[in-house]
C-alpha cells in the first residue's frame, strides 16, 4: 500500500480518496438516508376518489391512518362499488408515498438500491 492510504498505481485511492475519507463519506450517507427515511415516516399523504366519497390518510410507512366514508357513498345494493372506491383511494394513497420514497431516496444514486 502506499503512504496516502490507498492502493498502489490508484493515485492514492478511489478517484483520489483515501480508504479512510471513503468510509467517512459512506456513514455520512448512511445517515443522511435514514434521517430521510425517518422524515418521510412521519409524513402524511391522502387521497380521495369518487368526488370526495372516500377519503383515505397513510403514513409515510404506509401505514392507513384513517379511511373517511360519506353516507351518500354507501348503497347497500351496490357494495361493490364502494369496495372498488375505497381500493382505488387506498392504492392511490400508497401510491403517492412510492413517489415520495423514490423522490427523495433517490438523490442518493446508489446502484442496486433501488
Amino acid at each position: 500500500m502506499s503512504k496516502r492510504g490507498g492502493f498502489p498505481g490508484m493515485g492514492g485511492g478511489f478517484g483520489g480518496m483515501n480508504l479512510n475519507q471513503l468510509m467517512k463519506e459512506a456513514k455520512k450517507m448512511q445517515a443522511d438516508m435514514e434521517k430521510s427515511q425517518t422524515e418521510l415516516a412521519a409524513k402524511e399523504f391522502d387521497a380521495s376518489v369518487g368526488g370526495g366519497a372516500v377519503y383515505v390518510k397513510v403514513s409515510g410507512n404506509k401505514e392507513v391512518k384513517e379511511i373517511t366514508i360519506k353516507k351518500e357513498a354507501v348503497d347497500p345494493d351496490d357494495v361493490e362499488m364502494l369496495q372498488d372506491l375505497i381500493l382505488s383511494c387506498v392504492n392511490e394513497a400508497l401510491r403517492k408515498v412510492d413517489s415520495a420514497q423514490a423522490q427523495e431516496l433517490g438523490k442518493y444514486n446508489i446502484p442496486g438500491m433501488m
